[in-house]
């Protein structure tokens, strides 16, 4: 096998995967590099072809269509899936074309049989001779307006352009559409954070640059082998998640033996944080989540904190029914389409469809009702969503104020201003934060505190 097939065949898998089985790659594909013991060059090439593959296939596909002379729709789904991997080659990477050409044939063999290979070598061929400059032109000439011009040149679907020209409209910062989506098509950082209490926080100028705006967050060289060595005190998790988990905190001071709760735990990376900050301050958390895989996780995030944090598997829906008034601090990280972290999660873009917002945003009514009446009085619940999508974030919010009089906006910009590094630029409401990926490089997370008198 030549040099990099390795990697071009775990790309090729977790595509696979992805378009088969609903699979996510930032899950999937640690475990497939690891399985093909991948050295640190050939473990780079798989994560970039796939992530480049993944994110830019709306724009790939318009060229391979262009290519091929025909819909995207008509070429077999393992070569389509082979295509977009020689096209990020040829257009996107320093690869060779002759290489990236050529590895891609030997690819649709291995995946598909012999007698496939011509076409993929007619289409690889024919994008390219034409200059990658030449192909953004040529796509955007076959748009149908505006909008799908955009969807097509940023490889974003129209919808969610519109969803996030509105967000950014509601705070008077359209203008910045375009930042928007190119940083959703660029790969972030690995983001690491310590659990406090648990790392000393000189340590943290040892071993890694300090992010902007997180205390306890921090970007090191080499960030796999110190979350592996770390013994979960120190985990991958993005500084917009750690924001949202400590606005919840420094809502107001802590009294010694408050109740907390993480209703939608899972995958545990918020409840870790919030059980370290707990642990330190003499308060318990109960950290729940109803899918059992994902309660799995759930605990072995938890497991440097155990004895402070309790995990539990339930529908967060019933909350308010079966335990009224019983918790001072609740975070309720709802599910939602996750249009915050596409640069992250870029198959998420090709998954959801708008119609998939209304029936999120009736779950996230349910869990919000059911977490105000969880809640105790004078407690505060900080409502967050990896998502900018207005019907999920501030129409949510809304609702909930409307039918519960007992509830009170806190001032959440300057809460999270206050417990954070360097002041953040933030628009829009006081009482609600909306971070951005192109104005904070955060994932766009939405954090809105409340109390109830």
């Amino acid at each position: 096998m030549s040099t990099g097939a390795a990697a071009r065949d775990v790309a090729y898998d977790v595509l696979r995967a992805v378009r088969e089985d609903d699979a996510y790659a930032n899950l999937l594909l640690p475990t497939r590099i690891d399985r093909a013991r991948l050295g640190a060059a050939d473990a780079g090439l798989a994560t970039e072809l796939t992530y480049g593959a993944l994110r830019l296939r709306g724009y790939y596909d318009r060229v391979i269509a262009l290519a091929a002379g025909r819909p995207v729709e008509r070429i077999d789904p393992p070569l389509l899936d082979v295509l977009r991997l020689g096209a990020h080659q040829l257009l996107s990477m320093r690869i060779p074309a002759h290489a990236a050409v050529n590895e891609s044939v030997a690819l649709a063999a291995r995946v598909a049989g012999t007698s496939k290979t011509g076409f993929v070598n007619a289409v690889l061929r024919a994008i390219e001779r034409v200059p990658a400059s030449e192909w953004r032109e040529r796509v955007a000439a076959g748009s149908t307006d505006a909008d799908d011009r955009l969807a097509a040149l940023t490889s974003h679907p129209a919808w969610i352009i519109r969803a996030l020209r509105q967000a950014l409209a509601l705070e008077g910062r359209e203008a910045e559409l375009g930042a928007l989506l190119e940083a959703d098509n660029a790969a972030p950082r690995v983001n690491l954070v310590a659990l406090p209490g648990l790392v000393p926080g000189g340590e943290l100028r040892k071993i890694g640059h300090p992010d902007r705006f997180s205390p306890y967050g921090f970007a090191p060289d080499d960030p796999f082998s110190l979350v592996a060595r770390s013994n979960g005190t120190i985990r991958v998790q993005d500084e917009g998640s750690q924001l949202a988990a400590l606005a919840l905190v420094a809502a107001r001071p802590i009294a010694p033996g408050e109740r907390w709760l993480d209703l939608c735990a899972g995958p545990g990376g918020k409840a870790a944080l919030l059980g370290a900050e707990a642990e330190r301050d003499g308060a318990t958390l109960l950290a729940n989540e109803i899918i059992p895989a994902r309660v799995g996780l759930v605990e072995r995030a938890v497991a440097p904190v155990k004895d402070t944090v309790t995990v539990v598997q339930a529908d967060g829906r019933w909350y308010g029914a079966d335990h009224p008034g019983e918790f001072d601090r609740i975070l309720l990280d709802a599910p939602c389409t996750g249009l915050g972290a596409l640069r992250r999660r870029p198959e998420a873009r090709w998954r959801k469809q708008p119609r998939d917002v209304a029936e999120l945003t009736r779950l996230q009514s349910e869990l919000l009702e059911s977490a105000v009446g969880a809640l105790a009085h004078g407690g505060v619940l900080a409502y967050v969503t990896c998502s900018p999508h207005v019907g999920e974030t501030r129409a949510v919010v809304a609702d909930a104020l409307k039918r519960h009089p007992e509830l009170a906006e806190l001032p959440t910009q300057q809460i999270v201003q206050d417990s954070a590094r360097e002041p953040l630029d933030l628009a829009g409401p006081a009482a609600q934060v909306q971070l951005w990926p192109h104005r904070h490089g955060t994932d766009a997370m939405f954090i809105a505190l409340l109390a109830k008198n």
